[in-house]
């Protein structure tokens, strides 16, 4: 019987401790506030994006999966800068005028030599 009263109490004290825990007893707050999972996408704002930028880009994970402001804010900037180069092939292309880039040379007079065909 002496067993069964100091566990309830036991069984009381630790209720107690994590309510206090979980509501945090206090001024002060048990866990500080977190900041938002934010940051700078870690694109060049100088000069254009290259390969490297996109492959050294990593976006904050969040408890579902990627935040999708900050994805979206990204993707924004590279279909900008697409867009952009793509007006400026095409300017260039036309500014090249209408030759047009250099016909490939003829490969039907060519044979496979690989495999001990002569010619």
């Amino acid at each position: 019987m002496i067993v069964f009263f100091f566990l309830m109490i036991a069984l009381v004290v630790v209720v107690a401790a994590v309510t206090l825990a979980v509501i945090g007893g206090g001024s002060e707050a048990v866990l500080p506030e977190a900041e938002p999972d934010r940051v700078a996408d870690g694109l060049p704002e100088t000069r254009p994006v290259v390969r490297a930028d996109i492959d050294a880009l990593r976006l904050p994970v969040a408890p579902r999966g990627y935040r999708m402001a900050e994805v979206d804010d990204v993707l924004e900037r590279l279909a900008a800068e697409l867009a952009e180069r793509d007006a400026r092939i095409a300017q260039l292309t036309a500014a090249a005028g209408p030759a047009g880039p250099a016909a490939p040379e003829d490969v039907t007079d060519r044979v496979d030599l690989g495999k001990g065909g002569e010619r």
